[in-house]
């Protein structure tokens, strides 16, 4: 009799343990999915003007290093740019498979190419406007669609040139017209960043835009100690004017719910 209740004791523990385990997980994996639910995340591909910097390039910074300053707390941005790529290479290195492998339903991607799709010399990073680089950048378009996130076009911020009269000049071509043309067709919504960026340097003028770029004298900065002209990159302070003109192009397109998480 007594082995018979330690034998049914024994069996009972073992119940409770493994009850105890299993609605354990599944109550882990039902806090993990409403978390999951109460977030948007944003990913960003693009260039080198979009990218994150560590301290050894400061202050160089791109837009997207600092475009979460915007946003509540309920948008996580994921900054996937990398310097040095096009709408090409970004995909040949498989770049945007890893996002797609992540990216959820809901979830955003921003894609701003131009400046490097510009080099003909480098056919690793060629496209020609209206033709490769719209079939690339549609790649971007369909593979979020394809996981229910919502592709979002960023046309390419301008560099900082002037004519001799001081007027700002463009200087990507054909590839924002490409890219708008490209966003009619496919019903993408685009934030002409192109027109905007290039507005306020005109705004601001060929000497003021040096605070914006990575423009520094000898000495000002440990990191460039024979000084730096970079009329490409921005410093922080045009990190944020340039995140500022993404976020106003957000409340224009009117995008919900992402325009609803963005800081008034």
């Amino acid at each position: 009799m007594l082995n018979r209740i330690k034998e049914k004791s024994l069996a009972a523990s073992i119940v409770l343990v493994l009850s105890s385990l299993l609605f354990g997980n599944l109550t882990a994996s039902a806090s993990t999915e409403n978390s999951n639910k109460n977030t948007i995340s944003v990913y960003l591909a693009g260039d080198s003007t979009v990218s994150s910097y560590d301290q050894p390039l400061a202050p160089r910074m791109g837009w997207g290093q600092v475009l979460d300053r915007y946003f509540d707390d309920k948008i996580v941005v994921k900054n996937e740019a990398s310097s040095g790529r096009s709408s090409k290479s970004f995909i040949d290195e498989g770049r945007l498979d890893a996002i797609l492998d992540e990216i959820e339903k809901g979830d955003y991607l921003f894609i701003q190419f131009g400046h490097n799709d510009q080099k003909i010399e480098d056919p690793s990073r060629y496209t020609e406007p209206y033709s490769t680089y719209k079939s690339y950048l549609k790649q971007y378009i369909d593979g979020a669609r394809a996981k229910n996130a919502l592709p979002v076009l960023v046309t390419p911020v301008e560099r900082r040139r002037f004519t001799a009269e001081g007027l700002a000049r463009d200087s990507h071509g054909e590839y924002p017209a490409a890219m708008k043309e490209l966003a009619k067709e496919e019903n993408v919504p685009v934030i002409d960043l192109t027109a905007k960026s290039k507005s306020l340097f005109q705004e601001l003028g060929p000497e003021a835009t040096k605070e914006v770029f990575l423009w520094l004298e000898p000495g000002e900065h440990m990191n460039y100690p024979e000084g730096v002209q970079d009329n490409t990159h921005f410093q922080e302070a045009g990190a944020e004017k340039i995140a500022v003109l993404v976020a106003e192009g957000l409340k224009e397109l009117k995008l919900v719910p992402l325009r609803n998480h963005l800081y008034k």
